[in-house]
């Protein structure tokens, strides 16, 4: 009975997955269960664990290119050594609310490159991230991602008056805005996130560690030390 009512438990925190290879190893008797009986309270430190395992092994299969801007999309030093990946959208106001920590992250360190990857998941930003991408074709991408945050949520106004800021060929970025070419790094980012199974934005790749949600600029710092 208490064996049965550990493999709930571990079927709570890691999923019925976990709980069934859990059974079948062996690992639900003797020694390990009655010291994981007694010790409950590992249980979340187990399922941290686990957690972070398995999305270091999915970052594994997309780590190279994932790490990889779309030509232009870049903050910071274009050719620096250490790596912060960032999945944005204009219409998340946690977005908006971490530009200021990265600008800062970048500003203390010029080793920092952050590929920041177009993910328009709020309704009404897919053309802010497609605005964006011809910004980055012009080479004018921290322009108008400052110029676009700065505006505010995404509306017909905002992305032109994020694109005048930025001083982009209007008609040349509308243009390519609509073109296949853009449509496939929306649809690669897409595929990236789905891989790594963030939930929203923003999300992080920070060295090797996958990091969901606002978090502090200290954690995405320590993260990108650790691997360095």
């Amino acid at each position: 009975m208490r064996n049965h009512l550990l493999t709930a438990l571990i079927a709570l925190v890691f999923g019925f997955a976990g709980a069934a290879l859990w059974s079948l190893s062996g690992l639900g008797n003797g020694q390990t269960r009655d010291y994981l009986l007694a010790n409950p309270q590992i249980l979340p430190e187990m399922a941290e664990a686990y957690q972070r395992g398995d999305a270091q092994n999915r970052l594994a299969q997309i780590a190279d290119e994932v790490k990889q801007p779309f030509p232009g999309a870049v903050l910071g030093n274009p050719d620096g050594s250490k790596v912060l990946v960032k999945f944005t959208d204009y219409g998340c106001t946690y977005c908006r609310q971490s530009v200021a920590a990265i600008d800062e992250l970048i500003a203390a360190d010029p080793e920092l490159k952050v590929v920041v990857r177009e993910w328009p998941i709020f309704d009404g930003s897919e053309q802010a991230a497609r605005m964006a991408l011809a910004a980055a074709k012009q080479g004018k991408y921290p322009a108008f991602y400052h110029a676009m945050f700065e505006q505010g949520p995404p509306s017909e106004g905002t992305i032109a008056r994020a694109a005048q800021i930025a001083g982009l060929d209007i008609a040349a970025a509308e243009a390519f805005a609509q073109s296949d070419e853009a449509t496939a790094e929306l649809a690669k980012t897409m595929a990236f996130a789905r891989t790594l199974q963030f939930t929203g934005t923003p999300s992080w790749v920070a060295g090797g560690e996958v990091i969901e949600g606002l978090v502090p600029a200290e954690r995405l710092a320590k993260a990108l030390d650790a691997e360095t």
